[in-house]
């Protein structure tokens, strides 16, 4: 896909209104951080309001939203809810109670940069662009599968942006203008893993506008630190290949097989691990490039599991869609 270059001397004077959605669920311990990064944009505080979604979280995140946004500098709008356990309902609530032409997306668990908002929204001086999707970097981070995901750039959306069926954008740092939304519907409220692919993609597909990439706009993300928190990461994505190939009919991945396995765990045995541990020894090799391997087909046979297990629910389905009352705002 090609990017095209913002002119930043019109961009510096584009400063639309912007409503930032988050959905949180058990949040009280990431909220802290979450609100000094808000709180350091470079965005005009008058220009921003910030929908901070509590999705029915059994600790004190909606009391301690509320109390936050009593006496906070910037805009922050509570709110709530209760009927869908999924982050993509909750996200359209958020949707729905913006006030803004341009709806931008993060998570609790994610540190946006000062310059995060800024960044992102300047590619939507150009009308033909109705998503932008920013980039996601890791925080620091010392334990050995942190530094394995950070040597594969795991959270990047790089890889997304080079999808082979259609180009996306994870909602951990993206952008859409609300005329894309009110022609192609919101979230799937029902979808629990897979749907910033599949708004991305019935929005592209489409033909509404095309998407672009702002990596100045940066996120941070903690990578997990346990196989067992891997484990259920690349489960997760395995899910989301099967509720996409259900819904969009994108190819599955292919199975790693035990005797594949064998294979690649013999060759990585008798001929990376003596290469690497030479280099290691020279000071040229770390950890890392030594299991590399095995932590890498760790991860695949958990995403086929995720994959091969799945069941998409009857009701994903169902798009919601902005009623007319919803559609008329002052933009």
């Amino acid at each position: 896909m090609n990017y095209q270059p913002v002119n930043t001397t019109t961009a510096t004077n584009f400063l639309p209104m912007v409503s930032v959605v988050v959905p949180i669920y058990n949040g009280e311990t990431d909220l802290a951080e979450l609100i000094s990064c808000l709180l350091s944009q470079t965005y005009p505080k008058d220009r921003v309001e910030y929908l901070l979604v509590d999705n029915n979280s059994s600790d004190r995140t909606l009391a301690l939203l509320k109390k936050t946004a009593e006496n906070s500098p910037i805009t922050i709008r509570p709110l709530s809810e209760n009927q869908i356990q999924s982050s993509y309902a909750a996200r359209n609530t958020g949707i729905r109670a913006a006030a803004s032409e341009i709806i931008a997306f993060t998570d609790a668990d994610c540190r946006p940069q000062p310059q995060w908002l800024t960044s992102l929204i300047q590619p939507f001086v150009q009308p033909d662009v109705v998503i932008v999707a920013g980039e996601i970097m890791a925080l620091p981070g010392n334990s050995l599968l942190e530094q394995y995901a950070n040597s594969q750039e795991t959270l990047s959306q790089k890889h997304t942006l080079a999808h082979s069926f259609c180009a996306y954008g994870q909602t951990a740092n993206l952008a859409i203008r609300r005329i894309a939304l009110e022609k192609a519907g919101l979230f799937r409220p029902h979808l629990t893993t897979g749907g910033d692919a599949d708004i991305c993609w019935r929005i592209l597909r489409q033909s509404i506008g095309r998407l672009e990439f702002a990596p100045e706009a940066i996120v941070q993300h903690r990578h997990r630190t346990t196989f067992k928190e891997l484990a259920s990461q690349w489960r997760r994505y395995g899910r989301s290949n099967r509720y996409l190939h259900e819904l969009h009919n994108i190819e599955l991945m292919r199975e790693i097989t035990l005797a594949e396995c064998g294979y690649r765990l013999g060759r990585w045995l008798f001929k990376e691990v003596p290469k690497n541990s030479l280099k290691a020894i020279a000071g040229k090799a770390t950890l890392v490039d030594l299991l590399n391997t095995p932590i890498s087909l760790f991860a695949a046979r958990a995403r086929y599991a995720g994959q091969r297990d799945a069941k998409l629910p009857e009701k994903a389905q169902i798009i919601e869609r902005l009623t007319a009352t919803e559609n008329h705002i002052d933009k």
